[in-house]
């Protein structure tokens, strides 16, 4: 299976802490690209004022796919990130790349301020 052993774990489960999709997250960098995925896909979803249900109905994705991305309970696939952002007219894949490191020069995920979803 491709990803090896750390795909039977869920994104959600490589937290550190309760907060996704703004939790801290362990260094396993497919786990921070969905979560950077949901964080997206959530903020978008907001701003635009769009429910799953329509997304779902517009982007030609299942409404359960969706909630699964948005939970961090699955690995999202090119063709429904592909469909979500042309629906949306956003990028949700991450520029991970250009992430910044740490002071041992490993890659850390940014996390945004907390204004709005995912606020405590």
């Amino acid at each position: 299976m491709p990803g090896g052993t750390r795909r039977h774990k869920k994104p959600f489960e490589y937290a550190l802490d309760a907060n996704w999709p703004y939790a801290v997250m362990d260094d396993f960098r497919a786990a921070q690209i969905i979560q950077a995925v949901a964080r997206a896909l959530a903020e978008a979803m907001e701003r635009q004022q769009v429910s799953a249900n329509v997304l779902a109905a517009r982007a030609g994705v299942n409404r359960q796919v969706i909630a699964n991305i948005l939970a961090g309970t699955t690995w999202s696939d090119a063709f429904t990130l592909g469909c979500l952002e042309a629906e949306l007219g956003v990028m949700l894949w991450p520029q991970h790349l250009d992430w910044p490191k740490d002071d041992n020069g490993v890659v850390q995920q940014p996390i945004p301020p907390q204004a709005g979803l995912g606020t405590n």
